[in-house]
């Protein structure tokens, strides 16, 4: 019999079911999406590492003692190509291949490096290799240095054609080659392929008479014994490893980023459900209270309270099943989006597992269910005598307990972000994050005592100035503190999360310009535009052009220090810490050939004095004991290792100049424009003073706040849809109130507008709570973080105006439906509503 109820009971209610499934779409939206998403691009990339090199058997490279994942091929140690006839005297070897591969970049017409502007795709260059993991689909071959092939991509977007003139940009100069080939590189999702024959791509790309590797197939002997076999004959500093190797290698770096990414997204889609459940909470609660009479007539007939909290919960699964099924369609339809927009025309279609299905259910549901329970049990409490009164009202518990426990986490969640800003020990941003947690729960749990004084003050000006619609509007947002708070909630968390970001993005400019302000003290800087570096003949260039009085240029590299892999520049360390306004605390900068300088928080750590003798493996395999010869005030600009100039040479196959730092007898206009017209060919640098490194920096910090808001949006979305929910329910329930309004002479007009200022207020006071919150978390996080460079606090208080702004908008759009619909009523109707 219960069952058949609850059925009629959703048959009856369409319109309220749709309501309450609209959170639980969303929010399975956003993790089936993710799911789907990320299965698609795992199964790309399985396909794209699966197909390079499918025909290798063994590939033999340098030993890497240290592995840097942002190695394009060039950084590697070579191997000598005369390794490859060696290798095809093993017995079982066959089409041994030398590969070349490292930076080079097609310049367009417009002068600009082809896909640079969205810093993503890689831009290679490698040797043609007939028969290799390319084939030509139109053209030839290169066959000399002045030839070059291109992915047809590349072409396409550069506008280029077959005999045309192209301009390659490598970390050496610019050089200018004849287009004579295309090629398909399908897969390789937006890469940037230019080959040359294998003399060019020595030259440009690493060094004559050398290869980044050398690859071969097999005759008949499996993969292991064949690299055994290989590698007797390797010199020292060389090892084979096989085919599967290589690929599975290439797919763990892939595999570790996809797994952070699928972890970041999920954060943000568990957000989401975490709003979602407020809103279903607070619908249901609003469902069972309408329902008090039905719910107690059913009891009087002989229905347990077990059936009646089955009954709810049943529509609970209803919901949640209705919910999960378009929140998993809605999600393949992200997942659609995502993949046009990261993968564009290289992605494929969409990868189905049953995993999103399995989560998408079970989330949405699972939710649903635990958001509703407690409404059903409250239901089942309602007493068969109920049915006979018009008065009846579901039993509330004392706010006592709510506020107890609400106090008790706040001054938990206090506690631990004062123990994390107080240096308690490891990572002080755990103890905050955990901190603001807590706080967060707990001001939630006391939002309905905080509703009270701070709705009276937001609804006083509607009181005064909209007369009896505005004083209407603030009693009704007044009078169940319950659900204006649980309604407010939803839009406070997704509104404390985006104002925290907006307050670190925020404090992250100021830091930054604070830090260039204090430790750039050159007139101009010279850097790449990508991840290719530069040649070293750029400094010669710059330091011709009239107005430069100096330049040093710098590198930067990677070494074990103490068997800890670490970054470290390389320069003249006097130019250098004259450039970054180095404050040395013991020492000094002559670094002689074996010298190196390091901060004060890598001395401390390492117990490193002026003096101290450390053991130091570079990429080639090789150790120097490098000599501390002094120790500076953490600086930011610089990093927390310098290294002699020599020293870096000596170890690295092909150097990569990082920046050259420059100073001119006038930093004006004409100086600077001198400096661009010795670089104008070279489109892979920029030249750039103070203000343009504080507008780079700012521009890479909005770019990550506007993309964690955008994710955060979500919430606020499905917040926006729990204001629908409460002002469309809150409308039902008081159908004959709005009659006998309209009856004493309270036009459609006049009540339309109560409902509005009612969703204003509400809106508004989740925004003013959630916007406080947030700037609290912000400036706690900074504060955490103020040891890796966070040294300013700023609170963007335009944007925080701009959020409140917002948030009555929302109530405004909020309430457009819910405000129709009572203004529609038949007041003689609504009089009569029992």
């Amino acid at each position: 019999m219960m069952a058949r109820v609850t059925l009629r009971n959703l048959a009856a209610h369409k319109i309220r079911l749709v309501l309450t499934a609209v959170a639980v779409i969303l929010g399975v939206a956003f993790v089936s999406g993710t799911l789907i998403f990320t299965d698609t691009m795992n199964k790309q990339f399985d396909d794209l590492f699966n197909g390079i090199g499918k025909n290798v058997a063994v590939d033999v490279r340098a030993k890497k003692a240290v592995d840097d994942p942002m190695d394009d091929g060039s950084g590697s140690p070579p191997v000598p190509a005369s390794l490859v006839e060696t290798l095809r005297k093993v017995d079982g070897v066959k089409d041994v291949t030398g590969n070349v591969t490292g930076y080079a970049a097609v310049v367009g017409r417009d002068g600009k490096i082809v896909g640079a502007e969205s810093q993503g795709p890689p831009q290679l260059g490698v040797n043609w290799v007939p028969g290799g993991d390319y084939d030509l689909t139109s053209g030839r071959a290169p066959r000399g240095p002045g030839e070059v092939v291109l992915d047809s991509g590349t072409a396409d977007k550069a506008g280029l054609r077959l005999g045309d003139t192209v301009k390659i940009a490598t970390q050496g100069p610019p050089q200018r080659m004849r287009l004579v080939g295309m090629f398909d590189a399908g897969g390789m999702m937006g890469a940037t392929i230019t080959a040359f024959d294998t003399p060019t791509a020595q030259r440009l790309l690493g060094r004559p008479g050398y290869f980044t590797d050398i690859q071969m197939g097999s005759s008949g002997p499996g993969e292991a014994e064949l690299r055994d076999r290989v590698a007797r004959v390797l010199p020292a500093g060389v090892e084979a490893v096989t085919g599967t190797q290589l690929r599975e290698d290439a797919k763990s770096d892939v595999a570790g980023f996809m797994d952070f990414f699928r972890t970041f997204l999920l954060v943000f889609a568990l957000i989401s459900i975490f709003v979602g459940a407020f809103i279903i909470f607070n619908t249901f609660s609003m469902l069972v209270a309408q329902r008090t009479r039905e719910l107690a007539l059913l009891r009087a007939i002989g229905a347990a309270r077990p059936q009646i909290t089955r009954a709810v919960v049943g529509e609970a699964v209803a919901v949640g099943v209705v919910g999960s099924t378009l929140g998993l369609a809605a999600g393949a339809g992200l997942a659609a989006l995502l993949n046009a927009q990261f993968m564009g025309e290289d992605g494929g279609g969409l990868v189905f597992t049953a995993t999103p299905v399995l989560w998408s259910y079970t989330v949405g549901i699972v939710v649903t269910v635990v958001s509703a329970y407690f409404p059903a049990r409250r239901a089942a409490k309602i007493p068969p005598v109920a049915a006979m009164r018009d008065d009846v009202a579901l039993p509330q518990r004392s706010l006592r307990i709510r506020v107890a426990l609400g106090s008790l986490l706040t001054a938990a969640g206090a506690a631990l972000i004062g123990l994390g800003l107080a240096g308690g020990g490891g990572n002080p941003a755990v103890p905050v994050g955990v901190g603001a947690l807590l706080v967060f729960l707990g001001v939630a749990m006391l939002a309905p005592v905080i509703s009270v004084p701070v709705v009276r003050v937001l609804g006083a000006p509607f009181a005064r100035l909209m007369g009896a619609p505005g004083r209407l509007a603030r009693q009704n947002a007044l009078r169940n503190p319950r659900r204006t708070a649980a309604t407010a909630a939803a839009l406070m968390i997704g509104l404390a999360l985006i104002t925290a970001v907006n307050v670190l993005g925020s404090s992250m400019r100021a830091s930054v310009d604070a830090q260039i302000d204090k430790q750039f003290s050159a007139d101009y800087i010279v850097s790449p535009t990508g991840a290719g570096g530069m040649g070293t003949e750029v400094a010669g260039k710059v330091a011709a052009a009239p107005g430069v009085t100096s330049v040093t240029a710098y590198y930067l590299g990677q070494a074990k220090f103490g068997g800890e892999r670490e970054y470290y520049v390389a320069g003249d360390a006097a130019a250098l810490s004259r450039g970054s306004n180095l404050k040395m605390v013991s020492g000094g900068t002559a670094l002689g050939r074996d010298g190196m300088l390091v901060d004060e928080d890598v001395a401390d750590g390492n117990k490193w004095t002026v003096g101290s003798v450390v053991p130091v493996q570079f990429p080639d395999g090789k150790t120097e004991r490098l000599r501390v010869a002094g120790v500076y005030a953490k600086n930011e600009s610089l990093g927390s290792r310098v290294v002699a100039q020599q020293t870096y040479l000596a170890h690295t196959a092909r150097p990569r100049v990082q920046g050259v730092i420059i100073d001119a007898a006038n930093s004006d206009a004409a100086t600077r424009q001198a400096v661009e017209r010795a670089l104008a060919d070279y489109p892979n640098v920029k030249v750039q003073d103070r203000s343009g490194l504080k507008e780079e920096a700012a521009e890479q910090v909005d770019g990550f706040v506007t993309f964690l808001t955008i994710l955060l949006v979500m919430s606020v979305i499905i917040a926006a849809v729990g204001v629908v929910n409460t002002l469309a329910l809150s409308v039902i329930e008081r159908t004959r109130e709005i009659g006998l309004l309209r009856a004493i002479g309270v036009n459609r007009r006049q009540l339309r507008r109560m409902i509005r200022l009612e969703s204003i207020v509400i809106a508004v006071f989740g925004a003013v709570l959630g916007i406080t919150i947030g700037v609290v978390f912000g400036a706690a996080l900074q504060q955490a973080l103020e040891g890796q460079g966070l040294t300013e606090l700023s609170v963007p208080v335009g944007t925080l105006a701009v959020y409140v702004v917002v948030a009555a908008v929302i109530g405004v759009v909020a309430a457009v439906w819910p405000a129709w619909r009572a203004g529609r009523m038949d007041v003689l109707k609504a009089i009569s509503t029992e």
